[in-house]
């Protein structure tokens, strides 16, 4: 099994940043990628940034130039820097993973989500 688990959500002003932060953990031999996904009341679940191993980084378009997705050097961790903030940016965020494991097994794997907040 695989476990995701998000940290760093919270509420802020408009024009204000937040970083998110999500651990991988369990039976790992391999993360392919990683990303952030949110959802908003009443939407449907949205890509906002991915980083597979070994390529480029991907964005929507609505958060380019404002969002940055990282991984740390174990890569076992992805974070999300979150600045200038809008109210429409509210969501739950999700953390994504696409791991291969000890088993030889590919799946998607996914954390708990996190509540983001903008408003004034």
């Amino acid at each position: 099994q695989v476990q995701l688990v998000e940290s760093g959500g919270g509420l802020v002003q408009p024009g204000g940043s937040l970083r998110l932060s999500c651990a991988a953990s369990g039976s790992i031999f391999r993360i392919n990628a990683m990303g952030w996904y949110r959802q908003a009341p009443g939407k449907q679940r949205e890509l906002v940034a991915v980083i597979p191993s070994g390529g480029s980084t991907n964005y929507a378009d609505s958060v380019k130039g404002r969002f940055t997705i990282s991984r740390d050097n174990a890569k076992t961790m992805v974070y999300l820097q979150m600045n200038s903030l809008k109210p429409e940016d509210t969501a739950v965020y999700y953390c994504n993973a696409v791991v291969t494991t000890t088993a030889q097994a590919i799946g998607d794997y996914w954390g708990q989500g996190t509540q983001v907040t903008v408003s004034s």
